[in-house]
Parts: C-alpha cells; structure tokens; sequence
C-alpha cells in the first residue's frame, strides 16, 4: 500500500532521479474530434433510449461532461522521484517491496514511457513519461531492486486507445 507523504513522516532515501511530469497528457484537440466525437455521443445517447437503456444513455452524457470538464482544467505538475528504497509520484510513495516488476517501451519520438506494475487488482500499472532522459542508466538502475519484464514490448492497448482518440 503506497503511503501518502503528506499525511504520513516517511524516509524516502536518498534521491537518485527526479523530474516533473504532468499528471496525465493533455491534448490539442481539433474541431473535427469535437464533431465527431458529439456525433457518436448523440447516436449512442440516441440508441439508448431507443433500447430503453436510460442508464447507458445517462452513463454517455456524464462521461461527456466529465470530459468537457477535464478539458478545461490544466493537468497538475508532479515529481516523480526515484530513490534508493522506492519510487515517488505525486504525494504517494511506493517502496520497492511494493512494486511486482518495471518495463520500459521506448519507440521515440512518440512513446518513452516507463511502467512499474503494482500488486493491486484496481490499478494494476502506474506509467512514468521519461521525458528526455536516456532510459539505459535507468534501466540499469531499477534492475538492482526489480525484475524487468522483458515480454512488455508493446504500449498497453488501453494507453494505445486513449492516445488514438486523444482520451487522456
């Protein structure tokens, strides 16, 4: 279980990396996504009540104003630290015992990602843009602590589809 750092008297280590990353991915989205994607909202909301699925048709329309809303704020910067006992993201400090394995997919200049997989049914990843940071020392550096999951050589699907249809 990570341990908030602002609630809890933790000793982190010492640091060994650190950069800030934004909280999730922010995209500038066209005039075409909108349409399309307002269409698809009005034909799926259409369909639902159709079916007489009001609850679908309600579930649409609160995603699209969750949406809208997530659009209008800007994503949050937060460090990611890494130490000699554990990894910080945000607030949250995760130790090494924790984590079950990293990998990285680096296929640049669109994805450099690094994932720590979590002992947890709920949120099973956490991913870590490596910005401009050379992933080798890195690599080298969690493989003291971690096993690396050398079968993960593609992005998730779920981040695949998220970046696809600017979701993030």
């Amino acid at each position: 279980m990570p341990q908030n750092l602002t609630k809890e008297d933790v000793s982190i280590g010492k640091i060994i990396y650190q950069w800030m990353i934004k909280e999730y991915e922010q995209y500038d989205r066209e005039r075409r996504w909108y349409i399309i994607m307002g269409l698809l909202a009005i034909a799926l909301v259409i369909y639902g009540v159709a079916v007489a699925n009001y609850l679908f048709a309600l579930i649409i329309v609160l995603f699209g104003i969750i949406l809208y809303l997530h659009h209008m704020q800007a994503p949050l910067e937060v460090p990611f630290i890494m130490t000699e006992t554990g990894i910080v993201l945000g607030s949250k400090f995760y130790r090494y015992s924790e984590l079950k394995n990293f990998w990285m997919i680096y296929n640049p200049p669109d994805i450099k990602n690094l994932y720590f997989g979590l002992n947890n049914i709920i949120k099973h990843r956490l991913q870590i843009p490596l910005l401009d940071y050379d992933p080798r020392p890195i690599r080298s550096y969690l493989a003291q602590y971690l096993s690396e999951d050398l079968e993960q050589e593609e992005e998730p699907l779920s981040d695949r589809l998220a970046r696809l249809f600017q979701l993030h």
